[in-house]
């Protein structure tokens, strides 16, 4: 049957009306108390997931996690370097489709909060924005700079009108709630002065007027004008206030651990802290609270920032670098949210009243006109339980805790008793072999096209422009036969002073000496003895950049490379100055100009055969293999534990780069109570920083996927491992009268006051089960996970008991009580249950 263009123009109308009333419009706003979406104040719970720390076959996972962690709002940057790589030249695929990514939060349900910036910071190279920047006329970075100004705007209505194009705003019926510009703005605009209240003034208003239809917020910047909201970021919270009474009190980063950086120990935050800076912030008043991170990824590629950032982005985050959960965390942030959401309706509908309970202990009682009562119980002490009388009741709380009860009755938190299971993770080898390896070592002698020279030394981002890590600089030295070093063996002293971040010194080439710095000192001085000849000797320096700045004032005026001075010490003419000799600059290596890491150009140049590859560690060598993918669907890592430095790809994917630096710092044992502060809780001192990177499953093939690697100072590829990250064993530890969220307001539901005993839920990943149990004990057992021993009080009854009800199990729960191990074995001391099984 032929339509008509007139029923074509019906049925086109009735689709669009359709679609109109399907879709679910928002209303966002907010008062003191909360943000509110149509006009219901919420407490609201959020995690920060950045889309290119991991990949889009992993985002579903790892936001539905996020979901059943209790999260309410998925947090992410902008990251204007990935989408704009050249002037007006746009890329949103793969890792960077920021729309399929926020369509995939709103397909579990969850609202999103976008932060643009576009300055992000975040350990992200050169802060998110495109090094291409930095070369526009007239520019100066964040601050009342006109060429800036036209490029961060344009920016921003890039990204807010993509949105707008997909609906993904609540006023549209998309999933974001709120928007950020600018980041972290407050120190910059307090150095600046005026220029920096004028620029923050205007970035504001330049926000609001896109007609979003939802608030915008700025995070550290008191001065944040009406009406965008100031918010705070920090370990802790809880003394923060917006800048105006009708604004909420938002938390946009609830540090959850810390970064870390070659060179530097592992970096975590107790959860029974995390858990009490939270709780204290909401008993305060605050109703929104980000976790930075929740799920932190991996710095794949170029993109980690510092300088110096490792490739691992973990983060301690609730969810690790992998996307498994990291128990206890995540498991006892459940807990607390799912406590918080109970007090809800209490805590946003009234201000607290505030009572002494002690001289470090007090209570913050939300209550409400309709009856409803939350109560929020706490220790400020860093050494001593109290016990405290409230509401008619006694009360115990550990030292440094704060407990919540919904009902302000029934305790059915406490930040500091953890009851859910601890997750025991290790890297296991699997049965891959990786095969027929081939090396192929940077030619020091030629000189590509891109090489030029000049006299004087040149900083190297200016030059390289990021397209590499790598600049050369080159140039002769003439040694007379008389030189008295040749005949008496003292050799001269080449001394290099560089702005960052490493370097290699190559005579003749022939590998002298490296060096590097650090984060905190990204200057250093080469210093070492060179080996000279008779005529001519070509010098080589090899400038490596790990990762451009991301934070600091004006950072993109910042040096790097070699400038100098750069001099021989110990000729005869005393000090040969080479700072205003005449140099070659060649830009990236060979390899990468010949594209070595892609399958396609793989067997553009010759390759040395497995047979010496292991015998013949040569600096600057690139190594390729092939491997299968294994089966099952862990998380996979490459053990690069026998490399030195540099970086790895498989099939074409950068996976980021590696770096074997040895970490230094002082790892005691970590004690919760107490003000957090990175450097309190470490480990991995005297060890690689970081051992092993991952390998996203989806970028494999069953067969013949090629790993390509470049080394700089040399190493042993054959003894690269692929190995699976799995859960291999569980454990809990649980007193008989530990807080249970079943316990609030039995009485209100007219039902006899029955208490809901507490019990240890175990649960092994997902295709593993519950083989043996390696400790159990109920009683009063002593030590942690992996180290548990029995106490003087022992049920004899304890490994029958799990083992019967646990043993080939993927999950199992037992009752802490003394019906269900026979009798007391202790009475009238408080008992509890440690068990550690093993998974597999």
């Amino acid at each position: 049957m032929e339509i008509t263009p007139i029923a074509k123009c019906v049925f086109l109308a009735c689709c669009l009306l359709f679609l109109e009333a399907t879709t679910v419009k928002c209303s966002v706003t907010y008062d003191r108390r909360a943000i509110v979406i149509d006009g219901q104040r919420r407490i609201l719970l959020s995690g920060s997931i950045h889309y290119p720390r991991s990949t889009p076959e992993m985002w579903e996972d790892l936001i539905l996690k996020a979901k059943e962690g209790g999260l309410d709002v998925i947090d992410t940057y902008v990251f204007w370097n990935v989408h704009e790589p050249t002037p007006g030249n746009y890329n949103f695929e793969g890792r960077y489709d920021l729309v399929r990514f926020i369509k995939t939060a709103q397909k579990a349900g969850l609202y999103v909060h976008l932060r643009i910036g576009p300055y992000i910071c975040a350990e992200w190279n050169f802060g998110g924005f495109p090094v291409w920047l930095k070369y526009v006329p007239g520019i100066s970075f964040r601050t009342d700079n006109e060429p800036f100004k036209r490029a961060m705007k344009g920016f921003t209505e890039k990204i807010v009108d993509l949105m707008k194009s997909e609906k993904l705003y609540a006023s549209q019926g998309g999933p974001i709630i709120l928007s950020q510009i600018e980041n972290e703005y407050g120190p910059q605009a307090k150095s600046l002065g005026a220029a920096g209240h004028q620029y923050a003034t205007w970035a504001a208003n330049m926000a609001v007027s896109l007609g979003t239809g939802v608030p915008w917020v700025m995070c550290k910047e008191l001065d944040a004008p009406d009406p965008v909201i100031n918010t705070c970021n920090g370990f802790y919270c809880d003394t923060f206030s917006p800048n105006q009474p009708y604004k909420p009190t938002m938390w946009t980063e609830a540090w959850s651990g810390w970064f870390t950086e070659f060179g530097g120990p592992v970096h975590e935050r107790p959860v029974q802290d995390l858990a009490f800076a939270v709780a204290k912030f909401v008993q305060k008043g605050g109703s929104f609270v980000n976790y930075y991170m929740y799920h932190g990824g991996t710095n794949f590629g170029r993109s980690a920032g510092g300088p110096f950032i490792s490739t691992s982005y973990d983060y301690d985050a609730p969810l690790d670098e992998y996307g498994l959960l990291r128990q206890p965390k995540y498991g006892h942030l459940r807990e607390l949210h799912r406590a918080i959401k109970l007090c809800e309706k209490a805590l946003v509908s009234t201000d607290p009243a505030v009572t002494s309970l002690g001289s470090l202990q007090e209570a913050h009682v939300y209550s409400t006109k309709s009856g409803g009562c939350a109560a929020f119980l706490a220790n400020y002490d860093t050494k001593y339980i109290a016990r405290v009388y409230f509401n008619h009741m006694h009360y115990n709380l550990p030292a440094w805790s704060i407990s919540i009860l919904p009902d302000c009755k029934n305790a059915v938190f406490n930040t500091a008793k953890v009851g859910v299971q601890t997750s025991q993770m290790e890297m296991l080898p699997t049965s891959i072999q990786i095969f027929s390896w081939e090396a192929y070592t940077e030619d020091l002698s030629s000189l590509e096209d891109n090489s030029f020279s000049t006299f004087g030394l040149l900083e190297q981002l200016n030059v390289t422009k990021d397209a590499s890590d790598y600049l050369w600089y080159s140039t002769n030295v003439d040694i007379s036969s008389s030189e008295s070093f040749l005949h008496d063996g003292k050799l001269p002293t080449l001394v290099v002073q560089s702005t960052g971040h490493a370097l290699h010194v190559f005579v003749n080439g022939q590998l002298s000496g490296s060096a590097s710095g650090t984060r905190e000192n990204r200057r250093f001085t080469f210093k070492g003895k060179v080996n000279l000849r008779v005529g001519s000797n070509k010098l080589s320096l090899l400038s490596v950049a790990v990762g451009l700045p991301n934070v600091g004032e004006h950072y993109e005026t910042w040096n790097t490379g070699i400038l100098g001075p750069v001099a021989l010490l110990g000729l005869d003419q005393g000090k040969l100055d080479l700072a205003w000799a005449k140099w070659t600059y060649q830009i990236g290596l060979k390899g990468e100009a010949l594209n070595l890491i892609s399958p396609n150009s793989i067997s553009s140049v010759d390759w040395m055969q497995s047979s010496v590859v292991a015998l013949n560690q040569q600096p600057l060598t690139w190594h390729k293999a092939y491997f299968d993918a294994p089966d099952g669907d862990e998380p996979l890592a490459f053990d690069m534990s026998s490399m030195g430095k540099g970086q790895l790809w498989v099939n074409g994917q950068n996976l980021g780069r590696y770096w074997t630096a040895y970490a230094v710092g002082n790892c005691n044992k970590c004690s919760y109570p107490g003000t957090y502060r990175p450097p309190k809780c470490i480990e991995g001192c005297g060890k690689p920083t970081q051992r092993w990177y991952h390998l996203p499953r989806s970028w494999l093939k069953p067969e013949n996927n090629l790993l390509v690697l470049f080394e700089e100072l040399g190493g042993d590829p054959t003894r690269i491992t692929l190995v699976k990250r799995s859960v291999t064993s569980v454990c809990a530890d649980v007193s008989e009268y530990h807080p249970n969220i079943k316990n609030w307001q039995l009485e209100s539901y007219g039902e006899p006051e029955v208490f809901h005993k507490p019990k240890v839920h175990l649960r092994c990943s997902p295709g593993k089960q519950i083989s043996s149990i390696k400790f159990a004990s109920f009683g009063t057992p002593l030590g942690t996970c992996g180290s548990f021993t029995q106490g003087p009080c022992h049920a004899p009854s304890s490994y029958a008991i799990l083992d019967k009800m646990c043993i080939g199990k993927e999950r199992c729960s037992v009752a802490i009580s003394n019906s269900n191990f026979g009798e007391d074995p202790c009475p009238n001391v408080l008992k509890r249950l440690s068990v550690e099984a093993i998974c597999a």
